[in-house]
């Protein structure tokens, strides 16, 4: 079963930084160049200098890595960072308005500590995804020069008895520590809960709930890895300590169960596949697919929001024709060879795959290239492309998302999704606390 510790959290001090909406920032993975620009101007103190440190022209790889490593020291040193004086989790709430709709939503969960484990089925971590190569060495670099979890990696549990929904809603009853909105209009409280005192019987008891079972990875694939991979090389030069901080990582740990959580879409651009292609696609829908005419306002209207049930095998279809709504025919697909298998074979997110394999002649590989499968969050975004060509996108497949429970499922069977098959919305701010790897 998974092992869960409260933590003395790396915080910004509030009376050296009484106002944390210059210096928070979105985790590293959905920063873009224009928004990291605009990040680094907003204060010379935001944490993205220290979670995705800007790399300066002609230099080393490895020189921005140690740049963070030399920012956090500094901030340590001045006060700009302060270490709480006890081990404590960090109970954390996120009010949003779903994409798309005028609905409005408010997540609980707690920041803690997380043991870190290789992966396997005896395993109290789970993931549900594959991750690339060039993304862990970059986190790994990271935490090797600075020590730290900056990010958080996102861990679903399960509680249907709704204790641990009382538990939070109790330890959330006092004015937040931390109030503060971000760029998407997401609000974001934390509060500080110590492990001993007035509120160590809650938190030992939420605690105890959440490692009942084990933990499913929702977002933060990439940094669990890295995490692994650093604990392994600190065990060979360390390994007379007990217990050390870098056995563990920084998680954010959401119940599952007990209220709704948002997975967005992430719809596919099909690149560079010509006129034989796309007559090759048309003339080969049908196999897989009952199919019939929408036009842009009913795609629009059915894949623009996070609210459609997914898992039911519908799907848009957007090119330079027009559009389409399909349906997959389930029989077609099982009746294929070679596909994922188990579980994760029934997922929407497979079924366009094999789909595109076979019509498209775009298999994982390609996939994984990047050369013939572009991504975006927008429907309207999705369509354009394909009107303007841009960057040579030919159609664009619209999806629903994939259900939480989905998720679960294909990690308790031991399976993996494709890529880019979950959203989680919204994700958690960075810099509202850090795991440093000490005690």
């Amino acid at each position: 079963m998974p092992e869960i510790r409260p933590f003395r959290g790396l915080r910004y001090d509030p009376e050296t930084v009484p106002d944390l909406r210059p210096v928070i920032a979105p985790p590293y993975d959905v920063i873009g160049q224009e928004l990291h620009t605009r990040l680094l101007a907003r204060d010379p103190r935001n944490v993205v200098r220290l979670d995705l440190p800007e790399a300066e022209p002609r230099e080393e790889p490895d020189v921005r890595y140690r740049r963070a490593a030399r920012t956090l020291a500094a901030w340590r040193s001045d006060g700009t960072l302060h270490k709480d004086p006890r081990p404590a989790i960090y109970v954390y709430e996120q009010t949003y308005r779903v994409p798309g709709t005028e609905v409005e939503r408010t997540q609980r969960g707690f920041f803690a500590r997380l043991r870190l484990e290789a992966f396997g089925p005896d395993s109290g971590v789970l993931p549900h995804e594959r991750t690339l190569a060039g993304a862990r060495e970059d986190r790994y670099r990271l935490l090797r020069a600075t020590g730290v979890n900056t990010s958080p990696v996102v861990g679903l549990f399960e509680d249907r008895s709704r204790e641990a929904t009382a538990i939070l809603a109790r330890l959330g009853e006092r004015p937040p520590g931390v109030d503060v909105s971000d760029d998407d209009g997401v609000e974001h409280r934390l509060w500080v809960a110590p492990a001993e005192g007035e509120f160590g019987a809650d938190v030992a008891r939420l605690v105890a709930i959440a490692s009942r079972d084990p933990i499913t990875i929702a977002d933060g694939h990439h940094r669990y890895e890295t995490a692994l991979r650093y604990r392994d090389e600190r065990r060979m030069t360390r390994s007379c300590e007990e217990d050390p901080a870098f056995d563990y990582l920084l998680m954010l740990f959401l119940d599952a169960s007990a209220q709704p959580l948002t997975v967005l879409p992430t719809h596919r651009l099909v690149r560079s596949i010509g006129d034989d292609g796309m007559s090759a696609l048309r003339a080969g829908l049908d196999r897989f697919f009952d199919v019939r005419p929408a036009e842009r306002q009913e795609l629009e209207s059915a894949f623009g929001d996070g609210l459609a049930a997914g898992g039911r095998g519908r799907f848009g279809l957007w090119t330079r024709t027009g559009g389409s709504l399909l349906a997959a025919r389930r029989p077609a697909f099982r009746a294929l060879t070679g596909s994922i298998g188990g579980v994760a074979a029934s997922l929407d997110v497979s079924l366009l795959g094999e789909a595109l394999e076979r019509l498209c002649s775009i298999d994982a590989a390609a996939v994984a290239g990047g050369e013939k499968i572009r991504y975006t969050k927008s429907v309207a975004d999705a369509i354009d492309q394909v009107e303007r060509s841009a960057d040579g996108v030919d159609a664009a497949f619209l999806l629903e998302p994939t259900p939480v429970s989905s998720v679960i499922a294909v990690a308790r069977a031991g399976e993996v999704m494709p890529q880019k098959s979950t959203y989680f919305y919204p994700k958690a701010l960075t810099g509202l606390v850090i795991n440093p790897h000490e005690w």
